[in-house]
């Protein structure tokens, strides 16, 4: 069974991620912000951060990374009304993290899987907003995950006749400790009235979603956007 990298995966979509590829056979190797049960930890607003939580990872597995799965987020509002520089610092910070960090590690991964002419697969986990939008409060989170949804497509495009695949999942809101804020600010309960489906997702369905992609999706399906939103935004 494959290696496979999870950022983002000690709490939320990423543990549930995780613990699913573990129960599946696969060798998963996890990162935080912090070393956490035993968790390879890696600030990813450092700009360095990325490369050496390849190296780290790589020197862990010993051989090949198989899989790369681009989960890491940060989501904190960042109202119009701040200062200058406040705004701007909050903006910069979610573009290096949920953008930046993510395309910085696809790098890795494609040029790893280049010099020793092996396959790979990147999943990223995008969001809803790529497409939707989001609140005023969060410009910065809608375009790095629009972004992220580019940088997919390109990858896709670009190396799937060397056995290259990307995918994307679009959740939308999902009952996170990252959402839980959020969602009280948008009124809690009447947030569901703009979802037919009447509930959030659970991380476990967003999991669900990204092993299949890592494990079971066929090579046809490179470039596929995967959305998770209730029906509440459908393309």
């Amino acid at each position: 069974m494959p290696t496979v990298l999870v950022t983002g995966a000690t709490r939320g979509i990423g543990a549930a991620i995780a613990a699913a590829l573990s129960t599946r056979g696969a060798r998963v190797i996890r990162h935080g912000s912090k070393s956490v049960d035993g968790a390879l930890g890696a600030d990813l607003a450092d700009p360095g951060a990325p490369q050496q939580l390849w190296h780290d990872a790589l020197e862990l597995a010993g051989g090949p990374i198989d899989i790369l799965i681009n989960n890491a987020g940060r989501f904190e509002a960042n109202p119009i009304e701040g200062s200058d520089i406040g705004w701007l610092d909050g903006w910069e910070d979610t573009l290096r993290i949920n953008l930046t960090a993510a395309a910085q590690l696809s790098r890795f991964a494609i040029r790893h899987w280049q010099r020793q002419a092996i396959p790979g697969r990147i999943i990223h986990v995008a969001s809803r907003a790529a497409y939707r939008g989001d609140s005023p409060a969060h410009w910065h989170y809608a375009a790095a995950k629009a972004g992220m949804i580019g940088l997919h497509k390109t990858i896709a495009r670009a190396y799937a006749a060397e056995h290259i695949l990307s995918f994307a999942i679009t959740p939308g809101f999902t009952d996170t400790a990252m959402a839980d804020d959020y969602l009280a600010s948008r009124g809690g309960p009447a947030l569901l009235a703009d979802i037919p489906l009447g509930r959030v997702a659970t991380p476990l369905e967003i999991a669900a979603i990204a092993v299949f992609c890592a494990l079971d999706a066929p090579p046809s399906m490179t470039g596929a956007v995967i959305d998770a939103n209730g029906a509440s935004y459908v393309r």
